[in-house]
């Protein structure tokens, strides 16, 4: 693998830095480029966010790998992973499933009534989506799900629920996958539709989970939909739910946040005394740092291994995998070995007397474990490594 950048790369992440330079002055910057804060916040849909987004969207930073039919630039996906990772690395809005799984495929499977009226919307940054696939007792597992989609003349009626759909309380249209066809095998007889979140018969209920992560689930009763809302072709949407995870390859698998995270475990250990002496002088806690250092080193490769996989055309989901469970522990180990060692002040909040870091290792603390879980779960992708990769049975 050749980890250097051509000259293009580097100058286009160079003007991506100066962009976000400039932006980082705006007078409400605060709100739109916050590293400490979840990205799915209850400040995910603020106005200054949206306004930023906007601002990408003239910068020309949306859509940019979409084919220039469509109002895209036709180029390698390696520009929008160089543009994700400076936009991970300043704390601000990733592009996301709207320029990827979503505008991608309807771009390959819609129509063209849904074409010429969502595709403008997505490079203009006038619209959000929230993604309809998890339910009660079909997370990790999709292809089970039960909503229900019945037929009703040429339309469906949708009874079922949702659930952990992270923006659903916000955004103007929902991307459902649902059951049109209950005899099918399981993987078959599945449909993806385009729905208005303010659709009569839709009521989004919030949940609120550690680390202030919001999300929702979603109640369908008796949800009329007309033939319009179909992505694609009907029992397809197993195909588009998967081909939607390739799309997004490059903008998942950012590393700058780990990387980040470690420089600031390092400061952290150089600022607080023991003994009259900094953590960072212990001949203990060196000899751990420099483990975390190797281990560091690991995941950066093993994202690497994600970007050359993909940049050459290949479906780098062995590879994705083993990036996400070793990065989202390694993340986890990083937290509790600094925990562990700045005591009792590590474990106050923002805002509190003596806090680190101003309470962000208490903050890192409950927002981990969502990392392991959301995008697929660290037991799903050793599964994909063990069948996949090792080439193991199923049983």
């Amino acid at each position: 693998m050749d980890f250097k950048l051509t000259a293009e790369e580097q100058q286009f992440a160079a003007g991506v830095r100066a962009f976000l330079d400039e932006q980082a002055r705006h007078p409400d910057a605060a709100e739109f480029m916050a590293p400490d804060r979840d990205a799915h916040s209850q400040l995910a849909n603020s106005p200054e966010r949206r306004a930023f987004c906007k601002r990408m969207a003239a910068q020309g930073y949306l859509g940019m790998s979409w084919p220039k039919e469509y109002g895209g630039q036709d180029v390698p996906g390696i520009f929008e992973y160089l543009l994700n990772e400076e936009l991970a690395l300043r704390g601000a809005p990733l592009i996301g499933k709207g320029v990827g799984c979503i505008g991608k495929t309807i771009i390959r499977h819609g129509s063209e009534e849904m074409k010429q009226r969502f595709l403008p919307l997505i490079l203009d940054a006038e619209v959000e989506f929230a993604l309809g696939y998890s339910e009660p007792g079909s997370g990790s597992d999709l292809a089970s799900l039960k909503l229900k989609a019945e037929r009703d003349g040429d339309g469906w009626v949708l009874n079922g629920q949702k659930v952990w759909t992270t923006s659903a309380n916000f955004a103007e249209w929902y991307w459902v996958a649902a059951r049109t066809d209950p005899d099918a095998p399981k993987h078959k007889g599945i449909s993806v539709f385009l729905i208005r979140m303010d659709h009569p018969g839709l009521t989004v209920r919030p949940i609120v989970t550690m680390g202030h992560h919001h999300t929702n689930e979603v109640f369908f009763d008796n949800v009329r939909i007309g033939p319009e809302t179909l992505v694609g072709e009907l029992n397809k949407g197993w195909t588009y739910v998967c081909e939607a995870l390739d799309f997004e390859r490059f903008t998942f698998y950012t590393i700058n946040p780990l990387l980040q995270k470690f420089e600031r475990a390092l400061e952290a250990l150089r600022t607080t005394d023991r003994g009259g002496a900094p953590l960072a002088d212990d001949i203990g806690v060196r000899r751990q740092v420099g483990r975390l250092g190797a281990d560091v080193e690991t995941a950066k490769m093993l994202q690497r291994r994600v970007v050359d996989a993909a940049s050459r055309g290949q479906v780098p989901a062995v590879e994705a995998a083993m990036y996400k469970v070793f990065a989202t522990r390694l993340g986890q180990v990083i937290t509790d070995f600094v925990l562990d060692h700045l005591g009792p002040a590590g474990l106050l909040r923002k805002g509190a007397d003596y806090a680190v870091d101003n309470g962000v290792w208490e903050h890192f603390y409950q927002t981990t474990p969502l990392d392991t879980i959301g995008g697929g779960t660290s037991e799903v992708q050793k599964n994909i490594i063990a069948r996949r990769g090792l080439g193991l049975p199923l049983k």
